[in-house]
């Protein structure tokens, strides 16, 4: 989620100030995204300029106020209807630290597979505790954020399962160098040369 859009769908409910919204946010998600308030006003000025928000007088106590603009609710409404794609997330640091690993002489990759599921076990233990804390109905939205976490903590152990019994089979093909050929060393002073 983008904290533009984050920020767009809380102004949708009232005007509110950048410490407001930021208050807003985290409890809307639980607390597992916190932001800090330089995030969100930079944020706000972002919005502001793109004519999605728009800035009101100050209160008397110095805070200034935004509201969302027609152009803000439309993008909003784009935004919650629009799926979102495998291509919009960032990067999976763990599959391309495992596909690193494989390929980097002297790592023990069975290590790092454990290592990784030890601290995915914890992470899942704790988020379950979290999620049966408590059971009000105003604690829906963030529960919700926690099931998704654990669902992605499952997933996660499931595939690390699959590529702890992917290790057992693979046989790393022989070394190869830049020209793609079997076995030959490569030497930097041997391009050089050519």
């Amino acid at each position: 989620m983008s904290i533009r859009h984050g920020l767009l769908a809380l102004l949708e409910r009232g005007q509110m100030y950048g410490y407001q919204l930021r208050a807003a946010f985290e409890e809307s998600t639980g607390s597992t995204w916190p932001l800090n308030i330089g995030q969100v006003y930079t944020t706000l000025n972002r919005l502001e300029r793109d004519g999605l928000v728009r800035s009101l007088p100050e209160h008397e106590g110095g805070q200034r106020p935004y509201e969302i603009t027609d152009a803000g609710r439309a993008d909003l409404a784009l935004w919650f209807a629009t799926p979102i794609s495998r291509a919009d997330r960032p990067r999976d640091e763990l599959s391309i630290k495992l596909a690193l690993a494989l390929t980097t002489p002297g790592v023990d990759v069975r290590s790092v597979v454990q290592t990784q599921r030890s601290a995915t076990m914890r992470t899942l233990q704790e988020l379950t505790r979290l999620k049966f804390a408590s059971d009000r109905p105003e604690d829906l939205p963030w529960r919700l954020v926690l099931d998704a976490m654990v669902f992605q903590a499952e997933a996660e152990i499931r595939w690390l399962d699959h590529c702890e019994t992917s290790l057992v089979r693979y046989r790393p093909a022989p070394p190869t160098s830049p020209t793609g050929r079997p076995g030959a060393v490569w030497h930097a002073d041997e391009e050089a040369r050519r």
